[in-house]
């Protein structure tokens, strides 16, 4: 890690993760290189990898973004109402999640190569982001939903969770998958990410 104050450096991991945000919006993750994402920075590509040393730990980080972004969401319910119905939290867990396409976007990409290929102090960074987006539902449920003892919050938390971690292939759908499905004669319905986010926080809490 060169030498620098803990603001530039910051600033200089953003560029990097903007660079590749923006790349991640037209190309897929396999298309995606170190080479192009230094294209799109003032770096170099040797520049990169004092901060980053895979593609795989640059994905984690703008994941990590999505996760400590979400929080916020959830954090700000929890302070910004005094009571809520069960429904009201199934409205409010939907419409947060509507907001984070991109997260459901990296959530529905293949983890343990993203985890594997990354170091571990940079694993634990996104874990702290991942825990607390645990403990920001666990909050809203311990907060609004009285009548919820551990037991039934924990189970909630681990049904929502791996439940949203395949949304986006259920609710971002190409033409090209649409005649697939057609030409495959699959009857399927499709749910916006608030639509199905609503439904499965809902069926949970009842």
């Amino acid at each position: 890690m060169p030498k620098g104050s803990p603001e530039l450096t910051n600033a200089r991991k953003e560029e990097i993760i903007s660079a590749c945000k923006t790349l991640y919006k037209d190309m897929n993750f396999k298309e995606i290189t170190i080479m192009k994402i230094a294209q799109s920075t003032t770096f170099s590509r040797a520049s990169i990898y004092n901060y980053f040393e895979t593609k795989e730990e640059i994905f984690l980080a703008i994941l990590q973004e999505e996760y400590e972004l979400w929080v916020e969401d959830l954090n700000g319910i929890i302070e910004n109402n005094d009571s809520m119905t069960k429904d009201d939290i199934a409205k409010a867990l939907a419409s947060s999640l509507e907001k984070r396409e991109l997260l459901l976007k990296l959530m529905s990409m293949n983890h343990y190569d993203m985890e594997e290929n990354s170091r571990e102090e940079r694993l634990c960074e996104f874990k702290v982001a991942y825990g607390n987006s645990l403990k920001a539902v666990d909050g809203l449920l311990k907060k609004f939903c009285t009548d919820m003892d551990e037991k039934e919050r924990k189970e909630f938390l681990y049904s929502f969770f791996p439940f949203i971690y395949g949304i986006y292939p259920y609710t971002i759908v190409t033409d090209k998958q649409k005649r697939a499905m057609e030409t495959a004669g699959v009857g399927y319905t499709y749910y916006s990410i608030y639509d199905i986010s609503y439904t499965c926080a809902k069926k949970l809490l009842k």
